[in-house]
């Protein structure tokens, strides 16, 4: 087992020592700033604390939203808030619910049926929703492409609110607004927003413009923190913020629904971002991938204890039960894969998969291979539904838009997207995707990298340290957690524990014994290091609690024979 190749970021010293001085801090966390591009004591200050709120009226057709919803809701007018069927859709639904019901407004919710309908506006729903009286629709993480269902609502008189994040084509659908940070031209200064995040934003440029609120803003935030950790998109600038405050609110519990969820997964310690993502996360999405995601939107609007208790046992047995299809579905796809001469991505499709798990399936996939790929599940018409997940950098979105003409319809972001295709096109597509893949892999480094923020000393790595971090997190995707590395270690004790866990005792130079434990790593020996060998270690300092006490511990992210530079 190789090491990595570890890539330090590029440190100004000077920077470095003016924000350690400025804010009284450390200068390994002074060394984090600026590896995420903070140079000035006021960005530093502003970074560790909470990002000011951008102006909502920045975003593209704010201003004409809130005019069509103000309006809408003073009249008392069929309004439905349309949202996608996973967590960010129900999440940014039940806010728009739960704001603009306060208020009093005429509101209801529909989300597409994953299996009977597939993803965002479709003709059908629009036409139901016309028949049943509604005169606004409000989209929430769909609608940018929807050009002819936009189209036909507008032609039946109802007005259309887009409310999404995903990536956009030049042409705009014919809405009363289409608020996307990422349109041509967009001048919202941060573009990392979910559309949980953007509907929040839409509330609170209501209450802006008209001082009406029926509840807290702020208690809000749990369902927006939820979305954007779900939906993996950048921890940086005003989202971490928004999942602070969320993460706090998850913890107290404070909605009904939360509560209910977090005991029916069994969580009674304070929520973090690994328990979003591994615990609540896929307990709300299990429902739009086996069941129906209003489920979830039920579960995050109630106000009924009982309610809430049913939904979330609803929840959990569908969990178990996509985790059974998932497990199933790996081993047959892991089959079809032979490891010699691999593609440059993986494009698997069955008639046999489930739709639902397509995404999960995708994922590990990755983990597994380390190449794009895309897993498909194909209905008896012949149409296969896929999901692609992505490893290394490669852009997705610009991958599938190099494939547009081999399929029916594709979307999404650069490391997750969704795709339509016809059975009979699928081994074209599949070499054609590959051949993309692989024209990028050429360019690219084919050694798997870390990057690590700043070399330290051992002595260096102390309780402050440790405390310091607090102030960066939460951690995730745009703002990893911090990896030090620390050179010319002796190793004084190294042995595997719980089968396949590596466990060492080092030290540098005279300093005190510190304990690292590296996570599926084995041992040394594995990694090709002989015993009483100096080595370098890339870590994660944090605090283990064990027996009432609290110890300093190294979290190992990879360990290397030292050349004592």
């Amino acid at each position: 087992m190789k090491s990595k190749l570890w890539v330090f970021r590029d440190i100004d010293p000077v920077n470095r020592a003016a924000l350690a001085q400025a804010l009284s801090i450390s200068p390994a966390a002074a060394s984090l700033l600026v590896a995420r591009g903070v140079t000035t004591p006021d960005e530093a200050a502003l970074w560790m604390s909470h990002q000011a709120p951008h102006d909502p009226y920045l975003i593209p057709d704010m201003e004409r939203a809130v005019e069509r919803l103000h309006r809408a809701v003073t009249a008392r007018e069929p309004m439905c808030f349309y949202g996608d069927y996973d967590v960010d859709g129900m999440a940014a639904t039940s806010l728009y619910l739960s704001f603009f019901g306060s208020l009093g407004a005429n509101a209801r919710a529909y989300v597409p049926h994953r299996q009977r309908e597939g993803y965002g506006l479709n003709l059908g729903a629009v036409q139901l929703l016309h028949d049943e009286g509604v005169s606004l629709l409000v989209t929430s993480d769909c609608g940018t492409t929807s050009h002819r269902e936009v189209a036909l609502a507008r032609q039946l008189g109802m007005d259309v609110i887009v409310t999404d994040h995903h990536q956009t084509d030049e042409r705009m659908p014919p809405a009363v607004a289409v608020m996307n940070p990422h349109r041509a031209g967009a001048q919202y200064p941060f573009r990392g927003l979910c559309s949980a995040a953007l509907a929040y934003k839409v509330a609170q440029a209501y209450q802006m413009r008209y001082g009406e609120a029926g509840l807290s803003l702020e208690s809000l935030l749990d369902l927006v923190a939820l979305a954007t950790i779900a939906d993996v998109v950048p921890l940086q600038d005003e989202n971490r913020g928004f999942v602070r405050e969320g993460l706090a609110q998850l913890s107290r519990g404070a909605r009904c629904g939360i509560r209910a969820l977090k005991q029916a997964a069994g969580v009674t310690r304070d929520c973090t971002a690994e328990t979003v993502a591994f615990k609540l996360a896929p307990r709300l999405n299990a429902a739009g991938r086996l069941d129906h995601a209003m489920l979830g939107v039920q579960l995050l609007t109630t106000e009924s204890p009982a309610e809430a208790q049913r939904l979330a046992e609803r929840l959990e047995q569908l969990n178990r039960e996509r985790q059974k299809i998932e497990a199933d579905m790996m081993a047959e796809a892991v089959e079809t894969v032979t490891e010699r001469d691999l593609p440059a991505a993986l494009v698997l499709a069955s008639r046999r998969w489930h739709v639902g798990v397509v995404g999960i399936a995708a994922a590990r996939l990755v983990e597994r291979f380390q190449r794009p790929t895309i897993v498909i599940a194909i209905d008896e018409r012949g149409i296969g539904k896929g999901s692609a997940r992505t490893v290394g950098g490669f852009d997705l979105y610009q991958g599938l838009a190099a494939c547009r003409d081999l399929v029916e319809a594709f979307g999404g972001h650069p490391s997750a997207a969704g795709v339509t295709v016809s059975e009979s096109r699928l081994d074209e597509f599949r070499e054609r995707f590959a051949s993309v893949v692989a024209a990028w892999a050429a360019g690219a480094t084919a050694v798997s990298t870390l990057h690590v923020d700043a070399e330290v000393q051992l002595s260096e790595v102390t309780t402050k340290l440790i405390q310091e971090l607090g102030a960066f997190h939460p951690f995730g995707a745009g703002n990893p957690e911090p990896t030090f590395a620390v050179k010319g270690l002796d190793v004084m004790d190294a042995r595997t524990v719980g089968e396949k866990h590596l466990k060492m005792t080092v030290r540098q130079g005279r300093s005190v014994p510190f304990d690292g434990i590296g996570f599926g790593m084995k041992s040394l020996i594995e990694r090709g290091i002989p015993a009483r060998t100096p080595v370098d270690l890339a870590f994660i300092p944090e605090l283990n609690h064990w027996n009432g006490y609290d110890r300093i511990q190294l979290r190992i992210r990879d360990v290397r024979i030292s050349n004592r530079e």
